[in-house]
């Protein structure tokens, strides 16, 4: 199955230990590509002009995601360069990354020129975020 809370980012209440909310990035984590990179959070306007707080991740299966830190709700996700090509795109309804079957991990097929590779896209290493230019 989905491996529900692997390849998840989680906000706990401060006050209570409670669950939030979470965010599965890869259900199903054929490649291993495990999700460990840094979360940034800032302050930006939404397309309407709202003020939200953000978390934006950039994580190793190609996709930087960036979610309302206050709810966990997909605010966008996007794939960082086009040689990504283990997804087709991100299903922004339900979050889920759609995959590219020709580039999955099963036993009667062998795929090459997979990108991300099991490597990962972006690894550990921080980003910065400037917020004046609002530019990661």
């Amino acid at each position: 199955g989905d491996n529900k809370w692997t390849m998840t980012m989680m906000a706990r209440d401060a006050d209570t230990g409670m669950l939030r909310w979470g965010y599965q990035k890869t259900p199903h984590d054929e490649w291993d590509y495990a999700g460990v990179n840094v979360m940034m959070l800032s302050e930006q306007k939404d397309k309407s002009g709202k003020l939200r707080k953000l978390v934006t991740h950039p994580d190793r299966n190609g996709i930087i995601y960036t979610l309302d830190r206050t709810d966990g709700s997909l605010v966008s996700a996007d794939k960082i360069d086009d040689t990504v090509n283990v997804w087709t795109h991100v299903d922004l309804k339900t979050g889920i990354p759609v995959r590219n079957p020709e580039y999955g991990t099963r036993m009667d097929h062998k795929a090459t020129d997979v990108c991300p590779s099991a490597m990962g896209y972006h690894d550990q290493a921080h980003d910065s975020y400037d917020p004046e230019r609002q530019l990661f």
